[in-house]
């Protein structure tokens, strides 16, 4: 996974791309993380809850980041950062939040050129896994992966289920991974 995250294509051949495995004390302390976070979301803390709960369930974890506040050495001026030029925005201030930005966003298509060829490589081992940007925002906010200005985190399982999309909910029914609500429809619903 680290090689394919390493080694996927990269905007002008400008590697800013970082990787690293997290250790069992590591995983630990970012589900901790992501529980604290749980509460000052509110909107969102069942979902930091849950994934909280799959983090220590994982049989193990990546981090992939990427240095993103500053542009390509070569100048595009696209925009895309929200800046009419590349030296306006190399020049403005950053902030952090969750993460630090503004961002290039070819250094943070990158990231998700990375983050992609990561799973796939998993996929193919036939280990579960899914990118979860709770876990980016606990190891951010750790420190781990401090180079990095925005962060995702893998987690990896090879059980029975995969326990990233197989869950129960408050109502303790399963719920299939393609259960979505799209215009107050709800697709699969069973009372």
């Amino acid at each position: 996974m680290l090689s394919s995250a390493r080694t996927a294509p990269k905007s002008g051949g400008i590697d800013d791309i970082l990787v690293t495995v997290v250790s069992k004390k590591n995983k630990e302390r970012i589900a901790r993380k992501m529980e604290q976070l749980a509460i000052e979301r509110r909107r969102w803390k069942a979902e930091f809850l849950q994934q909280a709960k799959n983090v220590r369930d994982s049989d193990g974890m990546v981090l992939i980041g990427v240095r993103s506040t500053r542009s390509l050495p070569y100048v595009l001026d696209c925009g895309g950062c929200g800046f009419p030029s590349c030296a306006k925005f190399n020049k403005s201030s950053k902030v952090a939040v969750d993460y630090k930005g503004p961002s290039c966003i070819f250094k943070i298509l990158d990231l998700g050129i990375a983050l992609g060829s990561a799973v796939k490589t998993a996929s193919l081992f036939n280990i579960d896994n899914r990118i979860l940007n709770s876990v980016g925002i606990a190891a951010k906010r750790l420190g781990l992966l401090p180079s990095a200005d925005v962060v995702m985190g893998i987690p990896l399982s090879a059980k029975g289920k995969n326990i990233y999309f197989d869950r129960e909910r408050e109502t303790g029914r399963l719920l299939p991974p393609n259960f979505v609500k799209l215009g107050g429809y709800h697709s699969q619903q069973r009372n």
